[in-house]
């Protein structure tokens, strides 16, 4: 069974070792990650907290999201648009996307013998990967008829 996250204490750690505060802005950040159900990108946080008359500037969320993604609080995502779009991570871990480029349908999978590759790889060329984002772009079966 995969220990779920503790995706605050994640943050606080991670922000702590980068001598960063944890502030009320990335805190308000880091609740409504949590709460969210879908994909997201960081101008849809954006309207969220100006709807809710939340004064959190849109820089201070583009800065935030690669710190919950180093965390491990966020993962990249796939979405409809050409900018970076992340989810949650879920209790059920790590997984990547297929999109379609016809009709936009996501695939979710996971992949063992991809992710044991990448990690080989790193070891080999010495490298420390903090995240990674595998999507593959091509047609669903729907679009392929």
């Amino acid at each position: 069974m995969v220990k779920p996250l503790d995706a605050p204490e994640s943050f606080r750690t991670l922000l702590a070792r980068r001598d960063l505060k944890f502030t009320y802005e990335r805190r308000r950040i880091l609740d409504l990650v949590q709460h969210l159900g879908r994909h997201f990108d960081a101008d849809s946080l954006y309207a969220r907290f100006k709807r809710r008359k939340e004064r959190i500037a849109r820089a201070t969320i583009y800065r935030t999201l690669p710190l919950l993604l180093e965390a491990g609080v966020i993962q990249k995502s796939a979405g409809m648009g050409k900018g970076d779009f992340f989810e949650k991570t879920s209790a059920r871990g790590h997984h990547d996307h297929m999109i379609c480029v016809h009709c936009g349908k996501i695939i979710e999978f996971f992949n063992e013998h991809i992710e044991r590759e990448q990690k080989r790889l790193c070891r080999k060329y010495k490298f420390r990967l903090t995240f990674h984002d595998h999507r593959l772009f091509g047609y669903c079966k729907k679009c392929q008829a």
